[in-house]
């Protein structure tokens, strides 16, 4: 079996599937070949599905060879983040408190892999519950590290699906994103991440952070592919009650549609990190020059196309989006987890409880890593009531600013008319495990251009947008409004399509490539 095959998209593989020019099987095993050369590098899995997936592909490869139709995914190997609950396979949310945990059924969003043919070949690591932006969080260490330098962080809380789809270790990846928890590994890593919006694909079954900016979405290395993957996973489900009951289009068709005529904003205030100090004045700190040609490059390449660029658009909330996030996050996480008591959900402890009370405690202290206990004793501080109004409703008042500013420069009959903005994916690259030669204050605020997008509910896509002077990826942003993926595809198909690669990178990865090669080095390709 000739190992290129796993270097294709989604889309290719499933082609070639379905009219038996390779089989399930052939590009399984091809797959678990690349993980058994890559994982001791990346990290990126908590658990390989090795039995199942043989058993799936062997079931496509049989309906095909009986003429029976399959699904739109035959036969595409994918991964899922530990966040997804999988019948009889382990979930462990990247908690001590759930290993071994075997769920006795499937997340909506595994089911509509399962339907459209999708073979699962494992899970992969993440920060605890979703809680982090680096994945160093894990219960399951080592960590993920990042495909183009193994002494930087591969981004959080999706950043071992994202470092799975860079290494060619499954094709694409099921993520969640809070706070930009796909679209921040995506542009660390390389590749492409989308956040729907929210209540567009379900999440039942799917281990809560906080349940008001949740998001269910595909990592991929292209565009196309994340349109493939949203036609399987949008859509409504009476388990959700958040779902919408909006039509889905075919994202495929609606992204190759013409650019001409699209209105595509930028906003100064997406090109730098405001930082409110202690005595509330306002402090600028600029982002990467790099990451701010990268967005200029890519606004010339639509202008280029056809599209209209409105480079004064103001989105002057947007520096709330942070201390807001750390303080409904935390309140929401808070509540969420209240359920993990060692009795009815969670492992108890094992550390000689005398009596119910303290088995809670021993569980929650044996289970539950720092950052996750952190951010608990933080919400339940916060949502006190003696400073519930201090904290929590300014920042619902902060969410209620940052949502408003969307809704100005997206209405149709507004100054701006906007159908998508375009903003940089994070403030700076991948940086390194030991935070050396990188601005703190940037690291902190990674999530800045990100989490709006989650208070809001909208949409947004990062995609590759060529590499800094030292090939670390840099990624690009494209945000619309409600239930516009369509829109954002086309913007992001367009860009990848013309050239947001960087001069000297190579948008296929290196067709020369020698497989067996170490993902990390100075190639600029993996």
């Amino acid at each position: 079996m000739n190992r290129e095959f796993v270097r294709l998209t989604a889309f290719e593989q499933a082609q070639l599937i379905r009219t038996k020019q390779i089989s399930a099987s052939e590009l399984l095993k091809a797959s678990l070949v690349q993980m058994e050369q890559v994982e001791p590098l990346t990290h990126a899995f908590v658990t390989i599905c090795e039995k199942e997936a043989k058993e799936k592909a062997r079931a496509v490869d049989k309906k095909i060879a009986a003429g029976e139709p399959v699904g739109p995914l035959a036969g595409v190997p994918y991964s899922a983040k530990d966040l997804f609950c999988t019948r009889g396979i382990q979930t462990t949310g990247g908690s001590g408190i759930l290993s071994g945990w075997l769920p006795p059924y499937d997340a909506a969003a595994i089911e509509r892999m399962n339907q459209a043919d999708a073979v699962l070949i494992g899970k992969t690591n993440c920060d605890e519950f979703g809680m982090g932006g680096t994945n160093e969080n894990s219960a399951f260490q080592p960590c993920p590290r990042n495909p183009y330098d193994s002494e930087r962080v591969a981004g959080g809380s999706s950043g071992g699906s994202a470092a799975a789809v860079a290494t060619y270790e499954g094709t694409v990846s099921l993520g969640t994103d809070t706070g930009g928890s796909i679209r921040e590994p995506a542009a660390f890593c390389g590749v492409v991440g989308l956040k729907p919006t929210y209540g567009r694909v379900s999440r039942w079954g799917t281990l809560a952070f906080a349940s008001s900016m949740d998001t269910v979405g595909p990592i991929t290395r292209s565009v196309r592919d994340a349109a493939l993957m949203m036609n399987v996973l949008a859509g409504f489900d009476p388990r959700d009650n958040v779902t919408g009951r909006v039509s889905v289009p075919d994202y495929i068709s609606e992204m190759k549609k013409e650019i001409k005529g699209l209105r595509v904003g930028i906003s100064p205030d997406f090109l730098k990190v405001a930082v409110l100090a202690s005595d509330g004045s306002i402090e600028d700190h600029p982002i990467e020059p790099e990451i701010t040609a990268a967005v200029m490059r890519t606004a010339e390449i639509l202008r280029s196309a056809g599209a209209e660029v409105i480079t004064d658009v103001p989105m002057l909330n947007t520096k709330y989006s942070v201390p807001a996030y750390f303080v409904i996050s935390r309140i929401e996480a808070y509540s969420n987890l209240q359920r993990y008591d060692g009795l009815k959900y969670g492992r108890p402890s094992q550390n000689h409880p005398v009596d119910m009370y303290d088995l809670f405690a021993k569980s929650r202290e044996d289970g539950f890593g720092h950052e996750v206990k952190l951010r608990i004793l933080t919400g339940l501080f916060m949502s006190r009531k003696d400073f519930y109004e201090k904290y929590y409703l300014r920042a619902q008042r902060a969410r209620a600013l940052i949502r408003s500013d969307y809704d100005r420069i997206f209405d149709p009959m507004g100054d701006y008319r906007l159908d998508v903005l375009l903003t940089p994916s994070t403030p700076l690259p991948a940086f390194r495990f030991d935070r050396k030669g990188c601005d703190p204050v940037l690291i902190q605020y990674a999530d800045m251009f990100t989490s709006p997008m989650n208070f809001a509910g909208l949409p947004g896509i990062s995609l590759p947008a060529g590499k800094t002077s030292d090939g670390l990826p840099i990624g690009v942003q494209f945000v619309g409004y409600d239930y516009c993926e369509s829109k954002i595809l086309r913007a992001a198909y367009i860009a990848e399509q013309t050239g947001t690669v960087a001069e000297g990178d190579c948008p296929e990865r290196c067709s020369e490539l020698d497989m067996g090669q170490s993902p990390f080095g100075n190639s600029p390709c993996l």
